[in-house]
């Protein structure tokens, strides 16, 4: 039997997580096509690659079906309700960072903190007779955020596509979502709340708590954190 480390399939996120391992004498390589999520492991052993999106990490080391994985904070914290049951960060790689955050209509000048959210959400309901919506990818972090913050009166609405484009398009009239500069914000006429960071989040190496390791995986655990971790 042998690890199983699971890894993004693809981009950037891919080549940088090769690079971090790479830099630590454990050399990981995509084999054959970009159709096949074939990869291999060098210079420890007992380590199998696996390649798979980053939002679905999350739930293959949950699953114990992968040993370690690596994907953002984010994903982690909404993809697992008890993640803290289910994995544990190894080592914080240094790159993919991005802040969840709330984001209103620029031109909202009374709004600038989750207090006048809450109360423009209130008035947006009177007003409308609707709650405000609230375009977003992150629904168990952003509720969780929103109602330990005392933000009512407002529904979430799934974003599959451009979150920042949900304003403009008049299918919400705020959003959270992942920012790593503001400028797509910016240029969608958007500003993030002063005290409206949901989390930051970066890639991580998790670890899954709930495989059960042979004394071989054991062994190979031990030797690929002895040189990563």
């Amino acid at each position: 039997m042998t690890i199983k480390l699971g890894v993004p399939s693809k981009g950037r996120l891919m080549e940088k997580t090769f690079d971090w391992f790479g830099a630590r004498g454990v050399m990981l390589e995509r084999t054959g096509s970009d159709r096949e999520y074939a990869g291999a492991v060098s210079g420890v052993e007992g380590v199998e690659l696996v390649l798979l999106s980053a939002g679905e990490i999350p739930r293959e080391l949950a699953a114990g079906r992968i040993h370690l994985g690596v994907t953002g904070t984010d994903l982690i914290q909404e993809k697992l309700a008890h993640w803290d049951q289910q994995v544990e960060p190894v080592a914080e790689l240094g790159f993919g960072h991005a802040d969840l955050i709330i984001a209103v209509p620029a031109c909202w000048v009374d709004v600038d903190t989750l207090d006048d959210l809450d109360a423009a959400a209130a008035a947006f309901r009177t007003t409308h007779g609707f709650r405000m919506r609230i375009a977003t990818k992150y629904h168990r972090l952003v509720r969780d955020f929103l109602r330990d913050s005392g933000v009512a009166d407002y529904q979430l609405v799934d974003s599959q596509g451009a979150t920042e484009g949900t304003v403009k398009n008049l299918t919400a009239e705020a959003i959270a979502d992942i920012t790593s500069t503001g400028e797509t914000l910016r240029a969608n006429h958007l500003k993030i709340l002063s005290d409206g960071l949901v989390l930051k989040s970066q890639a991580t190496l998790w670890r899954s708590r709930v495989t059960a390791l042979s004394g071989a995986e054991r062994a190979a655990m031990k030797a690929l954190l002895a040189k990563v971790g």
